[in-house]
């Protein structure tokens, strides 16, 4: 459908009306009268009907006119919107943002780092996918995920199409019930031959930080397989409050227990000469568009990085 205006159109008729004379009209949009007047008059025979009624040096709008100018307000007003948005979009004061994480990462930390982005740039819209960091990978490498935050084994075949950079260190931790004799005596570190009897609540073999904990300790000498494990769970948050609850003791990220920490419902144990710590990646993909909004996360990322808390 070919429209009967022009953007200019719309601003000549506001002008006109806001000014009440063709004169001061076309001084204001800087083109000369007899080219606003001829406007106004291919306007008014495109639409069919009088806009303006010309009374010897009185300029009034007819009633035409009148809802003519506040739809053509409007639209401006649209119109000057859209370049702010755009102008927005380029300095990354808006636009949309997906980020992805491994299920640890994106249940305990990123929930932290988005919120103190958003403190930041509050007008750039931030949708987290969770996953296996497999799965979040293959997002990255079709452009489906902007930037994430992994810990666990990236596929050999995607790591050379992606860009990957070390993040921080997580270290993993042994949390035992606020109840348990080790706690109640204060006790700070234990050996390694402590391990083997104690009660041990883990996830399921198939995980990956599971994987990390058992590879870490074998190659420390412990045999991970004569340890009594009471309980197999498949969630974290499962773990922790059967620990809590005095159901056995676990091996957890310390990302994740922060606030089991302050509640003191579970103490972090030591193993003596021994400190379990998993290095966290930053995936993304050199070959996908990157928006002003991806440039401010990525260095919000950078300042994580660098911070003495980490």
């Amino acid at each position: 459908m070919n429209l009967p205006f022009t953007l200019q159109q719309l601003r000549i008729i506001k002008a006109i009306a806001c000014e009440k004379s063709f004169t001061r009209a076309a001084d204001i949009l800087f083109i000369s009268q007899p080219s606003l007047s001829k406007q106004v008059k291919i306007l008014e025979t495109k639409l069919g009907i009088l806009l303006i009624n010309r009374e010897g040096n009185k300029i009034t709008l007819t009633e035409a006119g009148k809802i003519f100018l506040r739809y053509a307000e409007r639209i401006l007003a649209l119109c000057e919107d859209s370049c702010r948005a755009l102008n927005d979009l380029k300095k990354g004061n808006r636009g949309n943002l997906t980020v992805g994480a491994s299920q640890t990462i994106g249940t305990y930390l990123m929930p932290r780092v988005l919120s103190l982005f958003t403190q930041h740039y509050p007008q750039i819209n931030l949708k987290l996918n969770v996953n296996s960091t497999k799965i979040i990978a293959k997002n990255i490498l079709d452009c489906n995920i902007d930037i994430a935050v992994v810990g666990g084994d990236i596929p050999e075949k995607l790591k050379k199409k992606l860009e990957i950079k070390t993040f921080v260190e997580d270290e993993i931790n042994l949390i035992v019930p606020i109840s348990h004799p080790f706690a109640k005596k204060k006790i700070e570190s234990i050996s390694k031959n402590d391990l083997y009897h104690l009660n041990f609540i883990t996830l399921n073999s198939n995980s990956h930080i599971r994987k990390f904990i058992d590879n870490t300790l074998m190659q420390n000498n412990i045999e991970t397989k004569q340890f009594n494990v009471v309980m197999e769970l498949n969630s974290i948050e499962s773990i922790k409050n059967a620990v809590s609850l005095g159901l056995g003791v676990a091996f957890v990220s310390s990302s994740s227990i922060e606030k089991e920490i302050k509640l003191k419902t579970v103490k972090i144990l030591h193993i003596e000469n021994i400190k379990m710590t998993r290095t966290l990646f930053i995936l993304t993909n050199p070959n996908c568009y990157h928006s002003k909004a991806f440039d401010f996360f990525n260095e919000q990322l950078c300042i994580l990085k660098s911070s003495p808390t980490n």
